[in-house]
């Protein structure tokens, strides 16, 4: 498998089923578009772009926290052991040249405001919001599907190549 892009899915180990719905859907578009999934390896939306990836076909790069790789999800088929902790948020981030964040609590944030520091485009689905003294200064490009997210995503990798 040759991956054309690199797209970190970020968003919570423990997710509602909607994420989960949504995050399998990611997963699977970025397959069809060439695109490799990168994660934290582990379950919730991670497992659910993983899955979705492998079922169309992807492939999938999991950045693990601990020092097992058997503790990733069973879709990831590129296992990479950190033994890092939550410090592997910013390798997860930066090893896409989009982030996509589906949902999410603290992690997802620090891997957000990672992928803003390296200059890299998030695109989130019901996601967090950002402000700074009471001003909205939120940079993260709005997506209401899966399909939509993946088109911007790939859209702004394009852009960069230019």
């Amino acid at each position: 498998m040759k991956a054309k892009y690199f797209v970190s899915v970020i968003g919570g180990s423990k997710a509602s089923a909607a994420d989960l719905r949504i995050a399998e859907e990611v997963g699977g578009e970025l397959a069809k578009a060439g695109a490799a999934v990168v994660c934290g390896g582990l379950g919730g939306v991670m497992e659910a772009a993983c899955k979705g990836a492998a079922d169309a076909g992807g492939l999938t790069i999991g950045i693990l926290p601990g020092e097992h790789r058997e503790s990733a999800n069973p879709f990831v088929q590129i296992p990479i052991v950190t033994g890092l902790g939550f410090t592997r948020n910013s390798i997860v981030a930066k090893s896409g040249q989009a982030v996509i964040a589906i949902g999410g609590s603290y992690g997802t944030l620090s891997e957000i405001a990672y992928a803003r520091i390296s200059g890299l485009p998030v695109i989130g689905i019901d996601t967090w919001k950002m402000s700074r003294r009471d001003e909205e200064a939120d940079f993260i490009l709005r997506a209401d599907n899966a399909r939509e997210a993946v088109r911007l995503a790939i859209a702004r990798i394009e852009e960069k190549a230019e």
